[in-house]
């Protein structure tokens, strides 16, 4: 079904500060509902890899398989390939490509999967199709998605709402959904999938250091990432609202009793 394209904008971009972000993500931290279904002669297929950490981290559950990271924007991928020959990971491969218009053959794949992609994708509906149509009859289409609107913190400063009003617009303004966390089983059923198992996880940061790290990605993200871009260039929000939202993510940063739940719905589903 290759040539149809992706319709959205996603919304992160591809700043320093996003990818430092992103490879944080590990199989265990991110698709640990996945880990107890996996063989080790399983192939696999990751929609919208980015760095990929968690696709190295799952090759280490395939040795006898293969895991294939599939990402829109090539330029990442040479992170990507870099993380997998430093540590040695050899039953991997890192490709170019739109998942809403997948290159490969019918029933490829025994487990298909994405982490917070959905979210960023005009048609997630026919994206969980294209899934199912390359996992074999048998396979696993999974994917793991944030709910932006149910992110909760303390302390409750005003200038964090803010933050979360403005990313809504500017999530729905790129074409997105960025509450999908409570939307992935109905997109699910409507992709044809009759069998919808759900779960729910988070991360939560509360540590001094996963504070900091917070704080510091979205201080940075807020004035300077596509985000940002997305909120001038349309509109939305103007420099100096970024920058005072960029400085509640520092105050909150410096509060020894900051803390932050973000919510991630997750699927697993089986196809017939």
């Amino acid at each position: 079904m290759a040539g149809k394209t992706e319709s959205a904008t996603y919304t992160h971009g591809h700043h320093p500060s996003v990818l430092r972000s992103h490879s944080w993500r590990t199989a265990k931290n991110s698709v640990g509902f996945l880990l107890p279904h996996l063989k080790p002669d399983m192939k696999i297929l990751d929609i919208g890899c980015g760095p990929g950490t968690i696709t190295v981290d799952l090759a280490s559950y395939v040795p006898q398989g293969h895991i294939t990271g599939l990402e829109r924007v090539g330029s990442i991928l040479t992170q990507a390939r870099k993380n997998a020959q430093e540590k040695g990971v050899t039953n991997i491969d890192f490709l170019e490509g739109d998942a809403n218009g997948l290159s490969y053959e019918d029933n490829t794949f025994d487990v298909v999967f994405c982490h917070q992609v959905l979210q960023h994708v005009g048609d997630p509906v026919g994206m969980l199709k294209e899934m199912s149509r390359v996992a074999k009859p048998g396979g696993i289409v999974a994917a793991r998605e944030a709910d932006y609107g149910a992110f909760v913190w303390y302390p409750e400063l005003p200038g964090l709402t803010e933050w979360q009003n403005l990313y809504d617009a500017a999530a729905r303004r790129n074409g997105g959904e960025p509450n999908a966390g409570r939307m992935l089983h109905v997109w699910a059923r409507k992709a044809g999938f009759r069998d919808v198992n759900c779960s729910c996880t988070m991360w939560c940061y509360a540590s001094k250091e996963d504070v900091a790290w917070w704080s510091e990605s979205w201080f940075e993200r807020s004035v300077a990432s596509s985000f940002a871009t997305t909120a001038t260039e349309h509109k939305l929000a103007k420099k100096e609202d970024l920058d005072r939202i960029a400085n509640t993510w520092k105050e909150w940063g410096q509060d020894e009793d900051a803390w932050i739940s973000i919510p991630s719905a997750e699927i697993l589903c089986y196809k017939e």
